[in-house]
Protein backbone atom coordinates (compact mmCIF):
# COMPACT_ATOMS: atom_id res chain seq x y z
CA UNK A 1 0.00 0.00 0.00
CA UNK A 2 1.16 3.32 -0.82
CA UNK A 3 1.40 7.17 0.33
CA UNK A 4 -2.15 8.46 1.98
CA UNK A 5 -3.38 5.22 1.18
CA UNK A 6 -1.34 3.38 4.05
CA UNK A 7 -1.86 6.06 6.52
CA UNK A 8 -5.47 6.52 5.70
CA UNK A 9 -6.53 3.32 7.89
CA UNK A 10 -4.50 4.67 11.22
CA UNK A 11 -6.10 8.48 10.42
CA UNK A 12 -9.31 7.07 10.52
CA UNK A 13 -8.86 5.39 13.90
CA UNK A 14 -7.11 7.81 15.10
CA UNK A 15 -9.91 10.27 14.44
CA UNK A 16 -12.94 7.44 15.57
CA UNK A 17 -11.86 6.19 18.75
CA UNK A 18 -11.40 9.34 20.80
CA UNK A 19 -15.18 9.65 21.52
CA UNK A 20 -14.99 6.35 23.04
CA UNK A 21 -11.90 6.69 25.01
CA UNK A 22 -13.08 10.38 26.44
CA UNK A 23 -16.56 9.02 27.06
CA UNK A 24 -16.18 6.60 29.15
CA UNK A 25 -12.96 8.14 31.26
CA UNK A 26 -16.11 10.91 32.03
CA UNK A 27 -18.08 8.14 32.88
CA UNK A 28 -15.60 6.88 35.55
CA UNK A 29 -15.46 10.98 37.17
CA UNK A 30 -19.38 11.39 36.53
CA UNK A 31 -20.92 8.39 37.40
CA UNK A 32 -23.46 9.75 40.00
CA UNK A 33 -24.36 11.98 37.30
CA UNK A 34 -24.29 9.14 34.36
CA UNK A 35 -25.99 6.74 36.30
CA UNK A 36 -28.99 9.16 37.38
CA UNK A 37 -29.41 9.95 33.54
CA UNK A 38 -29.46 6.24 32.53
CA UNK A 39 -32.02 6.02 35.76
CA UNK A 40 -34.03 8.52 33.73
CA UNK A 41 -34.33 6.56 30.89
CA UNK A 42 -36.03 3.71 32.70
CA UNK A 43 -32.95 1.72 32.25
CA UNK A 44 -32.57 -1.53 34.57
CA UNK A 45 -29.53 -2.74 36.34
CA UNK A 46 -27.70 0.97 36.21
CA UNK A 47 -24.49 0.33 37.98
CA UNK A 48 -24.01 -3.15 36.01
CA UNK A 49 -25.01 -1.15 32.52
CA UNK A 50 -23.02 1.86 33.44
CA UNK A 51 -19.74 -0.23 34.25
CA UNK A 52 -20.23 -2.45 31.07
CA UNK A 53 -20.17 0.84 28.67
CA UNK A 54 -17.30 1.86 30.74
CA UNK A 55 -15.62 -1.11 29.64
CA UNK A 56 -16.33 -1.51 25.95
CA UNK A 57 -15.84 2.02 25.49
CA UNK A 58 -12.73 2.25 27.28
CA UNK A 59 -11.32 -0.99 26.03
CA UNK A 60 -13.22 -0.81 22.68
CA UNK A 61 -11.93 2.68 21.94
CA UNK A 62 -8.02 1.96 22.81
CA UNK A 63 -8.15 -1.34 20.86
CA UNK A 64 -9.73 0.58 17.43
CA UNK A 65 -7.16 3.64 18.31
CA UNK A 66 -3.60 1.16 18.34
CA UNK A 67 -5.39 -1.29 15.87
CA UNK A 68 -4.85 -4.39 17.94
CA UNK A 69 -7.59 -7.05 17.54
CA UNK A 70 -9.58 -3.99 16.43
CA UNK A 71 -12.15 -5.86 14.37
CA UNK A 72 -12.90 -7.04 17.99
CA UNK A 73 -12.60 -3.82 19.46
CA UNK A 74 -15.16 -2.12 16.26
CA UNK A 75 -17.61 -5.44 17.47
CA UNK A 76 -17.83 -4.25 21.13
CA UNK A 77 -18.13 -0.16 20.16
CA UNK A 78 -20.65 -1.85 17.77
CA UNK A 79 -22.43 -3.74 20.22
CA UNK A 80 -22.83 -0.55 23.18
CA UNK A 81 -23.36 1.79 20.46
CA UNK A 82 -26.48 0.50 18.97
CA UNK A 83 -28.64 -0.31 21.97
CA UNK A 84 -27.39 3.29 23.42
CA UNK A 85 -28.21 4.71 20.05
CA UNK A 86 -31.82 3.67 20.46
CA UNK A 87 -32.51 4.46 24.26
CA UNK A 88 -30.29 7.92 24.46
CA UNK A 89 -31.47 9.66 21.04
CA UNK A 90 -34.59 8.87 20.36
CA UNK A 91 -35.66 12.11 18.49
CA UNK A 92 -39.17 9.98 17.59
CA UNK A 93 -40.01 11.04 21.14
CA UNK A 94 -39.43 14.39 20.93
CA UNK A 95 -40.64 17.61 19.62
CA UNK A 96 -39.31 20.83 17.90
CA UNK A 97 -35.63 21.42 19.32
CA UNK A 98 -35.42 19.00 21.29
CA UNK A 99 -35.63 16.47 18.54
CA UNK A 100 -33.81 17.98 15.71
CA UNK A 101 -30.82 17.57 18.76
CA UNK A 102 -31.67 14.40 19.24
CA UNK A 103 -32.04 13.43 15.56
CA UNK A 104 -28.19 15.30 15.18
CA UNK A 105 -26.94 12.91 17.80
CA UNK A 106 -28.88 10.30 16.13
CA UNK A 107 -27.29 10.63 13.04
CA UNK A 108 -23.69 11.37 14.49
CA UNK A 109 -24.04 7.92 15.55
CA UNK A 110 -25.23 6.00 12.77
CA UNK A 111 -22.04 7.88 10.89
CA UNK A 112 -19.80 6.34 14.16
CA UNK A 113 -21.39 3.01 13.42
CA UNK A 114 -20.25 3.40 9.69
CA UNK A 115 -16.76 3.81 10.87
CA UNK A 116 -16.65 1.22 12.85
CA UNK A 117 -18.56 -1.05 10.69
CA UNK A 118 -14.97 -0.50 8.00
CA UNK A 119 -12.86 -1.34 11.15
CA UNK A 120 -14.59 -4.58 11.55
CA UNK A 121 -15.10 -5.58 8.03
CA UNK A 122 -11.05 -4.22 6.99
CA UNK A 123 -9.60 -4.08 9.86
CA UNK A 124 -6.71 -1.88 11.35
CA UNK A 125 -4.31 -1.37 8.06
CA UNK A 126 -0.27 -1.36 7.86
CA UNK A 127 0.23 1.02 10.45
CA UNK A 128 -1.10 -1.00 13.19
CA UNK A 129 -0.17 -3.48 16.31
CA UNK A 130 -2.21 -6.14 14.32
CA UNK A 131 -0.75 -5.86 11.59
CA UNK A 132 2.95 -6.08 13.38
CA UNK A 133 2.21 -9.36 15.39
CA UNK A 134 0.95 -10.87 11.49
CA UNK A 135 4.47 -10.43 10.25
Amino acid sequence: MDGALRWSPLVGRVLLSPIFIMSGLQKIGGWEQTAGYMASKHMPLVPLFLAAAIILELFGGLSVLLGYRARLGAAALIVFLVPTTLIFHNFWAYTGQEQQMQMINFMKNMAILGGLFVVMGLGSGDLSLDKRRAT
